[in-house]
Protein backbone atom coordinates (compact mmCIF):
# COMPACT_ATOMS: atom_id res chain seq x y z
CA UNK A 1 0.00 0.00 0.00
CA UNK A 2 1.34 3.24 -0.96
CA UNK A 3 1.15 6.70 1.16
CA UNK A 4 -0.81 9.03 -0.33
CA UNK A 5 2.21 11.17 0.06
CA UNK A 6 4.35 9.05 -1.74
CA UNK A 7 2.92 8.65 -5.10
CA UNK A 8 4.91 7.14 -8.07
CA UNK A 9 4.37 6.56 -11.69
CA UNK A 10 4.53 2.96 -11.65
CA UNK A 11 1.20 3.12 -9.70
CA UNK A 12 -0.62 4.21 -12.55
CA UNK A 13 0.47 1.33 -14.76
CA UNK A 14 -2.58 -1.43 -15.75
CA UNK A 15 -3.06 -3.37 -18.18
CA UNK A 16 -5.35 -1.93 -21.48
CA UNK A 17 -6.49 -4.36 -24.05
CA UNK A 18 -5.79 -3.15 -27.71
CA UNK A 19 -9.22 -3.85 -28.62
CA UNK A 20 -10.51 -1.34 -25.79
CA UNK A 21 -8.52 1.77 -27.32
CA UNK A 22 -11.48 3.21 -29.20
CA UNK A 23 -9.81 3.61 -32.96
CA UNK A 24 -13.91 5.43 -34.11
CA UNK A 25 -16.50 7.40 -32.27
CA UNK A 26 -19.55 6.19 -31.88
CA UNK A 27 -21.92 6.97 -34.64
CA UNK A 28 -23.56 9.54 -32.45
CA UNK A 29 -22.05 11.85 -30.23
CA UNK A 30 -24.32 11.54 -27.23
CA UNK A 31 -24.54 7.81 -27.26
CA UNK A 32 -21.68 6.82 -25.51
CA UNK A 33 -21.06 4.73 -21.95
CA UNK A 34 -21.32 6.37 -18.92
CA UNK A 35 -19.74 4.79 -15.76
CA UNK A 36 -20.74 7.00 -12.84
CA UNK A 37 -18.25 7.05 -9.88
CA UNK A 38 -19.50 8.11 -6.72
CA UNK A 39 -16.20 9.13 -5.02
CA UNK A 40 -17.29 9.01 -1.53
CA UNK A 41 -18.58 5.77 -1.06
CA UNK A 42 -17.11 3.83 -4.26
CA UNK A 43 -19.95 3.11 -5.96
CA UNK A 44 -20.30 2.67 -9.52
CA UNK A 45 -22.96 2.62 -11.89
CA UNK A 46 -23.21 1.98 -15.92
CA UNK A 47 -25.17 4.14 -17.35
CA UNK A 48 -25.41 5.97 -21.04
CA UNK A 49 -25.15 9.71 -21.67
CA UNK A 50 -28.71 11.06 -21.54
CA UNK A 51 -28.69 9.68 -18.39
CA UNK A 52 -26.20 12.54 -17.25
CA UNK A 53 -28.93 14.95 -16.54
CA UNK A 54 -30.29 12.78 -13.62
CA UNK A 55 -27.39 13.49 -11.38
CA UNK A 56 -27.97 17.42 -11.83
CA UNK A 57 -30.40 19.91 -10.75
CA UNK A 58 -31.82 23.00 -11.31
CA UNK A 59 -28.71 25.82 -11.69
CA UNK A 60 -26.11 23.69 -11.43
CA UNK A 61 -23.27 24.38 -13.98
CA UNK A 62 -20.99 22.92 -16.30
CA UNK A 63 -18.01 24.24 -18.06
CA UNK A 64 -16.69 23.37 -21.24
CA UNK A 65 -13.71 24.15 -23.44
CA UNK A 66 -14.42 26.64 -26.62
CA UNK A 67 -11.24 25.80 -27.85
CA UNK A 68 -11.47 24.60 -31.69
CA UNK A 69 -8.85 21.70 -33.03
CA UNK A 70 -7.08 22.94 -36.16
CA UNK A 71 -5.76 20.86 -38.97
CA UNK A 72 -2.19 20.04 -37.43
CA UNK A 73 -0.93 17.08 -39.44
CA UNK A 74 0.30 17.24 -42.86
CA UNK A 75 2.16 14.72 -44.98
CA UNK A 76 5.03 16.16 -47.22
CA UNK A 77 8.09 14.87 -49.20
CA UNK A 78 11.99 15.94 -48.37
CA UNK A 79 13.22 17.75 -51.84
CA UNK A 80 15.59 15.91 -53.46
CA UNK A 81 15.44 12.55 -51.78
CA UNK A 82 11.49 12.34 -51.58
CA UNK A 83 11.10 10.56 -48.55
CA UNK A 84 7.46 10.73 -46.82
CA UNK A 85 7.63 13.46 -43.52
CA UNK A 86 4.78 13.78 -41.35
CA UNK A 87 4.55 17.40 -40.14
CA UNK A 88 3.02 18.19 -36.78
CA UNK A 89 2.30 22.30 -36.75
CA UNK A 90 1.92 22.87 -32.96
CA UNK A 91 1.47 27.33 -33.02
CA UNK A 92 2.35 30.00 -35.33
CA UNK A 93 5.32 32.03 -34.57
CA UNK A 94 5.28 34.65 -36.82
CA UNK A 95 2.11 35.85 -39.32
CA UNK A 96 3.92 38.16 -41.32
CA UNK A 97 6.95 35.57 -41.91
CA UNK A 98 5.08 32.42 -41.56
CA UNK A 99 7.26 31.05 -39.02
CA UNK A 100 5.93 28.06 -37.46
CA UNK A 101 6.78 25.87 -34.25
CA UNK A 102 6.08 21.77 -36.06
CA UNK A 103 7.60 18.58 -35.31
CA UNK A 104 8.58 16.07 -37.79
CA UNK A 105 8.92 12.52 -38.22
CA UNK A 106 11.34 10.86 -38.70
CA UNK A 107 13.28 14.17 -37.18
CA UNK A 108 16.91 12.71 -38.25
CA UNK A 109 16.16 13.65 -41.58
CA UNK A 110 15.07 17.06 -41.62
CA UNK A 111 18.22 19.58 -40.39
CA UNK A 112 18.98 22.98 -41.18
CA UNK A 113 18.14 24.03 -44.57
CA UNK A 114 15.70 20.97 -45.98
CA UNK A 115 12.67 21.91 -48.06
CA UNK A 116 9.44 19.66 -47.93
CA UNK A 117 7.19 20.00 -50.36
CA UNK A 118 3.38 19.11 -50.33
CA UNK A 119 1.71 17.36 -53.37
CA UNK A 120 -1.64 18.68 -52.68
CA UNK A 121 -0.49 22.46 -52.84
CA UNK A 122 3.11 22.63 -54.54
CA UNK A 123 2.84 26.34 -54.17
CA UNK A 124 3.85 25.49 -50.72
CA UNK A 125 7.17 25.01 -49.62
CA UNK A 126 8.48 24.63 -45.82
CA UNK A 127 12.31 25.48 -45.39
CA UNK A 128 13.47 24.32 -42.05
CA UNK A 129 15.71 27.49 -39.92
CA UNK A 130 16.11 26.08 -37.04
CA UNK A 131 16.11 22.65 -34.24
CA UNK A 132 14.09 23.11 -31.16
CA UNK A 133 14.18 19.85 -29.71
CA UNK A 134 14.68 16.35 -31.19
CA UNK A 135 11.79 16.38 -33.05
CA UNK A 136 10.92 20.00 -32.78
CA UNK A 137 11.99 22.17 -35.65
CA UNK A 138 11.34 25.68 -36.90
CA UNK A 139 9.54 26.39 -40.24
CA UNK A 140 9.90 29.09 -42.63
CA UNK A 141 6.35 28.61 -45.10
CA UNK A 142 7.58 29.94 -48.62
CA UNK A 143 5.24 30.69 -50.74
CA UNK A 144 2.91 33.54 -53.40
CA UNK A 145 0.48 33.21 -50.99
CA UNK A 146 -0.20 36.58 -49.27
CA UNK A 147 -0.60 36.55 -45.83
CA UNK A 148 -4.78 36.32 -45.79
CA UNK A 149 -4.79 33.62 -47.71
CA UNK A 150 -1.62 31.61 -46.55
CA UNK A 151 -3.20 30.21 -43.47
CA UNK A 152 -6.39 28.37 -44.76
CA UNK A 153 -4.63 26.78 -47.70
CA UNK A 154 -2.06 25.38 -45.12
CA UNK A 155 -4.92 23.76 -43.02
CA UNK A 156 -6.59 22.73 -46.18
CA UNK A 157 -3.74 20.38 -46.38
CA UNK A 158 -4.10 19.06 -42.81
CA UNK A 159 -6.17 16.37 -41.35
CA UNK A 160 -7.68 16.17 -37.80
CA UNK A 161 -4.74 15.46 -35.07
CA UNK A 162 -5.51 12.35 -33.86
CA UNK A 163 -3.91 10.49 -30.91
CA UNK A 164 -0.89 8.22 -31.98
CA UNK A 165 -3.21 5.10 -30.00
CA UNK A 166 -5.90 5.62 -32.84
CA UNK A 167 -4.40 3.53 -35.52
CA UNK A 168 -6.75 2.58 -38.32
CA UNK A 169 -7.31 -0.07 -40.19
CA UNK A 170 -6.55 1.18 -43.72
CA UNK A 171 -7.93 -1.92 -46.13
CA UNK A 172 -10.63 -0.16 -48.37
CA UNK A 173 -13.77 -2.40 -47.23
CA UNK A 174 -13.40 -1.76 -43.75
CA UNK A 175 -13.12 2.01 -43.93
CA UNK A 176 -15.95 1.59 -46.32
CA UNK A 177 -18.23 -0.16 -43.48
CA UNK A 178 -17.44 2.54 -40.76
CA UNK A 179 -18.16 5.24 -43.79
CA UNK A 180 -21.69 3.22 -43.86
CA UNK A 181 -21.86 3.58 -40.08
CA UNK A 182 -21.30 7.43 -40.40
CA UNK A 183 -23.66 7.89 -43.38
CA UNK A 184 -21.84 7.68 -45.98
CA UNK A 185 -19.70 10.02 -44.77
CA UNK A 186 -15.45 10.05 -45.68
CA UNK A 187 -13.40 9.35 -42.67
CA UNK A 188 -11.44 12.03 -43.38
CA UNK A 189 -14.37 13.93 -42.96
CA UNK A 190 -15.90 12.14 -40.03
CA UNK A 191 -13.10 13.28 -38.54
CA UNK A 192 -12.66 16.89 -39.12
CA UNK A 193 -16.36 16.88 -38.10
CA UNK A 194 -16.29 14.35 -35.08
CA UNK A 195 -12.74 15.43 -33.56
CA UNK A 196 -14.12 19.16 -32.90
CA UNK A 197 -16.87 20.07 -30.04
CA UNK A 198 -19.79 21.73 -30.84
CA UNK A 199 -18.70 24.36 -28.31
CA UNK A 200 -15.29 25.01 -30.93
CA UNK A 201 -15.02 28.73 -31.55
CA UNK A 202 -10.96 29.49 -30.62
CA UNK A 203 -9.10 28.33 -32.95
CA UNK A 204 -5.41 27.24 -31.37
CA UNK A 205 -5.63 23.46 -30.23
CA UNK A 206 -3.63 20.52 -31.81
CA UNK A 207 -5.11 18.07 -29.33
CA UNK A 208 -9.52 17.97 -28.75
CA UNK A 209 -10.88 18.75 -25.31
CA UNK A 210 -11.80 14.86 -25.61
CA UNK A 211 -14.90 14.84 -22.65
CA UNK A 212 -16.77 17.78 -24.34
CA UNK A 213 -17.15 15.44 -27.91
CA UNK A 214 -20.02 13.97 -26.25
CA UNK A 215 -22.27 16.28 -26.06
CA UNK A 216 -24.64 17.11 -28.75
CA UNK A 217 -27.17 19.60 -29.20
CA UNK A 218 -30.00 17.40 -28.73
CA UNK A 219 -28.25 16.26 -25.21
CA UNK A 220 -27.59 20.11 -24.35
CA UNK A 221 -31.60 20.74 -25.06
CA UNK A 222 -32.39 18.22 -22.34
CA UNK A 223 -29.92 19.99 -19.75
CA UNK A 224 -31.25 23.27 -20.73
CA UNK A 225 -34.88 21.81 -19.99
CA UNK A 226 -33.48 20.40 -16.61
CA UNK A 227 -32.40 24.02 -15.62
CA UNK A 228 -28.61 22.86 -16.30
CA UNK A 229 -26.69 26.12 -16.91
CA UNK A 230 -23.39 26.47 -18.95
CA UNK A 231 -20.81 28.64 -20.02
CA UNK A 232 -17.24 27.81 -21.55
CA UNK A 233 -13.40 28.21 -20.97
CA UNK A 234 -10.84 28.42 -23.79
CA UNK A 235 -7.65 26.28 -23.10
CA UNK A 236 -5.46 25.52 -26.32
CA UNK A 237 -4.74 21.82 -25.89
CA UNK A 238 -1.45 20.96 -26.85
CA UNK A 239 0.17 18.08 -27.28
CA UNK A 240 1.68 17.72 -23.68
CA UNK A 241 -1.61 15.86 -22.61
CA UNK A 242 0.23 12.76 -24.49
CA UNK A 243 3.26 13.30 -23.53
CA UNK A 244 5.32 10.57 -21.60
CA UNK A 245 6.19 11.37 -18.39
CA UNK A 246 8.82 10.19 -17.90
CA UNK A 247 10.01 10.64 -13.85
CA UNK A 248 9.23 8.03 -11.66
CA UNK A 249 8.73 11.02 -8.74
CA UNK A 250 5.99 12.34 -10.03
CA UNK A 251 6.64 16.23 -8.43
CA UNK A 252 9.42 16.26 -10.74
CA UNK A 253 7.37 16.52 -13.77
CA UNK A 254 7.25 19.32 -15.91
CA UNK A 255 4.04 19.82 -17.88
CA UNK A 256 4.02 21.92 -21.10
CA UNK A 257 2.31 25.23 -20.79
CA UNK A 258 -1.03 26.00 -22.33
CA UNK A 259 -2.81 29.17 -23.30
CA UNK A 260 -5.93 29.84 -21.15
CA UNK A 261 -8.83 32.47 -21.50
CA UNK A 262 -10.95 32.84 -17.88
CA UNK A 263 -13.67 35.34 -19.05
CA UNK A 264 -15.17 37.55 -16.79
CA UNK A 265 -18.57 36.16 -17.32
CA UNK A 266 -17.47 32.67 -17.30
CA UNK A 267 -15.63 33.87 -14.12
CA UNK A 268 -18.77 35.16 -12.53
CA UNK A 269 -21.07 31.87 -13.38
CA UNK A 270 -18.69 30.06 -11.64
CA UNK A 271 -18.55 32.22 -8.33
CA UNK A 272 -22.27 32.42 -8.31
CA UNK A 273 -22.89 28.64 -8.67
CA UNK A 274 -20.69 28.32 -5.77
CA UNK A 275 -21.81 30.90 -3.45
CA UNK A 276 -25.51 29.30 -4.63
CA UNK A 277 -23.86 26.12 -2.88
CA UNK A 278 -24.62 24.05 -6.48
CA UNK A 279 -22.52 21.62 -8.49
CA UNK A 280 -20.27 22.72 -10.81
CA UNK A 281 -19.00 20.35 -12.89
CA UNK A 282 -15.33 20.52 -14.89
CA UNK A 283 -15.95 19.16 -18.26
CA UNK A 284 -12.50 17.29 -19.24
CA UNK A 285 -8.79 17.94 -17.58
CA UNK A 286 -8.29 20.99 -19.87
CA UNK A 287 -10.86 22.82 -17.80
CA UNK A 288 -10.24 21.66 -14.81
CA UNK A 289 -6.59 22.47 -14.60
CA UNK A 290 -7.40 25.84 -16.17
CA UNK A 291 -9.95 26.75 -13.09
CA UNK A 292 -7.82 25.09 -10.61
CA UNK A 293 -4.66 27.81 -12.06
CA UNK A 294 -6.69 30.61 -11.31
CA UNK A 295 -9.18 29.86 -8.11
CA UNK A 296 -8.80 31.57 -4.59
CA UNK A 297 -7.96 29.53 -1.38
CA UNK A 298 -11.82 30.45 -1.27
CA UNK A 299 -13.09 28.99 -4.47
CA UNK A 300 -13.67 32.32 -6.02
CA UNK A 301 -11.87 32.39 -9.36
CA UNK A 302 -11.04 35.97 -10.87
CA UNK A 303 -10.58 36.52 -14.84
CA UNK A 304 -7.18 35.50 -16.70
CA UNK A 305 -5.99 35.92 -19.71
CA UNK A 306 -2.59 33.96 -19.49
CA UNK A 307 -0.32 30.53 -19.88
CA UNK A 308 -0.47 27.47 -16.92
CA UNK A 309 2.15 24.57 -16.92
CA UNK A 310 0.19 23.24 -13.67
CA UNK A 311 0.39 19.29 -12.71
CA UNK A 312 -2.04 17.99 -10.94
CA UNK A 313 -1.51 14.34 -9.32
CA UNK A 314 -2.13 12.74 -5.57
CA UNK A 315 -2.87 14.05 -3.23
CA UNK A 316 -4.55 17.19 -4.07
CA UNK A 317 -7.35 19.32 -2.73
CA UNK A 318 -9.61 21.10 -5.30
CA UNK A 319 -12.14 23.90 -4.89
CA UNK A 320 -13.01 24.90 -8.47
CA UNK A 321 -15.45 22.48 -9.31
CA UNK A 322 -17.26 19.64 -7.16
CA UNK A 323 -18.11 17.10 -9.92
CA UNK A 324 -15.99 15.83 -12.82
CA UNK A 325 -16.59 14.56 -16.73
CA UNK A 326 -14.20 12.71 -18.10
CA UNK A 327 -12.86 10.22 -20.60
CA UNK A 328 -11.09 6.78 -19.83
CA UNK A 329 -7.09 7.54 -19.89
CA UNK A 330 -4.43 6.05 -20.89
CA UNK A 331 -2.12 4.33 -18.25
CA UNK A 332 0.24 6.87 -16.73
CA UNK A 333 -0.97 9.43 -18.28
CA UNK A 334 -1.41 13.30 -16.96
CA UNK A 335 -5.11 12.91 -17.36
CA UNK A 336 -5.26 9.85 -14.88
CA UNK A 337 -3.90 11.37 -12.50
CA UNK A 338 -5.53 14.48 -12.64
CA UNK A 339 -8.94 11.79 -12.07
CA UNK A 340 -7.06 10.14 -9.23
CA UNK A 341 -6.62 13.19 -7.45
CA UNK A 342 -10.11 14.43 -7.45
CA UNK A 343 -11.66 11.02 -7.28
CA UNK A 344 -8.77 8.74 -4.92
CA UNK A 345 -6.27 7.05 -5.86
CA UNK A 346 -8.13 3.02 -5.11
CA UNK A 347 -11.67 4.66 -6.39
CA UNK A 348 -10.18 5.61 -9.47
CA UNK A 349 -8.01 2.30 -10.23
CA UNK A 350 -11.31 0.34 -9.10
CA UNK A 351 -13.30 2.12 -11.47
CA UNK A 352 -10.50 1.44 -14.38
CA UNK A 353 -10.92 -1.96 -13.94
CA UNK A 354 -13.92 -2.37 -13.28
CA UNK A 355 -14.51 -0.15 -17.03
CA UNK A 356 -12.32 -2.90 -18.34
CA UNK A 357 -14.01 -6.30 -17.01
CA UNK A 358 -17.44 -4.40 -18.49
CA UNK A 359 -15.75 -3.39 -21.91
CA UNK A 360 -15.88 0.68 -21.80
CA UNK A 361 -13.80 1.86 -24.71
CA UNK A 362 -11.39 3.94 -23.91
CA UNK A 363 -9.14 7.53 -25.52
CA UNK A 364 -10.36 10.28 -26.84
CA UNK A 365 -13.23 8.34 -29.16
CA UNK A 366 -14.14 6.04 -25.93
CA UNK A 367 -16.67 6.24 -23.42
CA UNK A 368 -17.03 8.48 -20.93
CA UNK A 369 -16.81 8.77 -16.63
CA UNK A 370 -18.78 10.91 -14.24
CA UNK A 371 -17.64 11.54 -10.68
CA UNK A 372 -19.87 12.85 -8.02
CA UNK A 373 -19.47 12.71 -4.74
Amino acid sequence: MYKSNDMKLSQFRFELPEELIAQFPSSYRDEARLLVLHRKTGEIEHKTLPDLVNYFNDQDLFVFNDTKVFPARLWGHKEKTNALIEVFLLRELNHRTRYWDVLVDPARKIRIGNKITFDDDPAIVAEVIDNTTSRGRTFRFLTDYDNEEFVPKLYALGSAPLPKYIKRPMEPETLAEYEQVFHDMPVREMDFERYQTIFADKIGAVAAPAAGLHFSKQLLKRMEIHGIETTCLTSHVSLGIFKDIEVEDLTKNKMESEQIILSEQMVNAVNKAHENMRHVCAVGTEVMRAMEHVVGASGLMKPYDGWTNKFIFPPYRFTSANTFFVNFYMPMSSQLLMVAAFAGYEETMNAYREAIKEGYHFGDYGDAMLIVD
